[in-house]
This record gives structure tokens, C-alpha cells and sequence, in this order.
């Protein structure tokens, strides 16, 4: 079994938000596969299905990014879940709009939802897709750059990313995180 989680905040003010690129590519793959991610439990919104021959479940925390861990760590411990077999998908400002990294592994660098993660975990040996959305064009602007609206003309790249990082997160159960990192970075 494969905990595939989307990091994001709940509220609809934030559904077209660079932070909540997580959700977007775990839509798409629930979409895709016909999961329907509609269960409350574990401080989260989860679906369950099969993708490539592997039963999933798919997470997207309700908790607002900051406390993120702490619906992971539920359905981890109730279902049993061992760290090589979950997969956070989330937002990175250090990567150009609409490309992805896969690692297998690393700290959270400056994402909030990360660190907690790793902190509710006590790990960072996990794997993530990370969705880039780029850097504002002011520093210290980072806050209303990841929540903020989206323009229109960023739209189209930020989507393009969130199917990338559907199709590998369904590559890296097909073929395997070495061969889809090959693939993909």
C-alpha cells in the first residue's frame, strides 16, 4: 500500500493558489483513475483505489499547510505504512514554474509543510515530487507569492507541472523512483 499525499490548504480562497499545486496533481491523478478523494478522516480528505496494480491512498490534508504532518502521520500509523512507500507531492519555489524534481529523500529547505511532515514523521527518508513554481519577483514577498492569485498568464505552466507530477508519482510506482527520477530530473 501507497500513502500519495498533496500538500495544500483547504479552503476554497486558496483552491487557485501556487501553494496548492500538491492537491492539483493528486486531483488528477484521482481523476485519472476514478478515486474519488471524498472520506473526512485522519484531519484529511483521503480516496482509496488501485493504480498499476498497487492499492494507493490518496491524502490531501485538511490541517492548512503549516500542520500538514499531522494528518500524515494518522494514516501512516493506522495503516501501517512504511516511509519508502509514501510519496508528498508539494509546491518548491526554487524550481522553474511547471518543472519537477523527484527525490527519494532531504529536508524541507524553507516549506512549512515540510518541516512538518518531517517532524511527525521523524524522517526525511520518504520520497517527494516537488512542483515548481518559481521565485517572486521580490524578496521577502514569499508568503503573499504562494498565496496569492495566480495570473492568468502562469495559469497554463503551473497546470503543465501538476500533470507532471501526476504522471510521475503513477511512474514511479510503474517503474520505480530510480527509473522515474531518471526520467524526470
Amino acid at each position: 500500500m501507497y500513502l500519495i499525499v498533496g500538500l495544500g490548504n483547504p479552503e476554497a480562497d486558496y483552491s487557485k493558489t501556487r501553494h496548492n499545486m500538491g492537491f492539483n496533481a493528486v486531483n488528477k491523478i484521482a481523476e485519472k483513475y476514478g478515486i474519488e478523494i471524498n472520506k473526512k478522516k485522519f484531519d484529511g480528505l483521503i480516496g482509496e483505489g488501485m493504480i498499476e496494480n498497487e492499492k494507493v491512498i490518496l491524502l490531501k490534508p485538511q490541517t492548512y499547510m503549516n500542520l500538514s504532518g499531522k494528518s500524515i502521520i494518522q494514516v501512516v500509523n493506522f495503516y501501517k505504512i512504511p516511509l519508502e512507500n509514501i510519496c508528498v507531492i508539494y509546491d518548491d519555489m526554487d524550481i522553474e514554474k511547471g518543472e519537477i524534481k523527484i527525490r527519494k529523500k532531504g529536508n524541507a529547505g524553507s516549506h512549512n509543510g515540510m518541516k512538518s511532515v518531517i517532524a511527525e514523521l521523524g524522517s526525511i527518508e520518504f520520497a517527494r515530487i516537488r512542483v515548481g513554481i518559481g521565485k517572486p519577483e521580490f524578496d521577502g514577498d514569499a508568503i503573499n507569492y504562494v498565496i496569492g492569485a495566480i495570473p492568468e498568464e502562469e495559469v497554463k505552466i503551473l497546470d503543465e507541472g501538476t500533470s507532471k507530477a501526476a504522471e510521475a508519482m503513477v511512474d514511479i510506482l510503474k517503474i520505480g523512483i530510480d527509473n522515474a527520477m531518471n526520467k524526470y530530473n
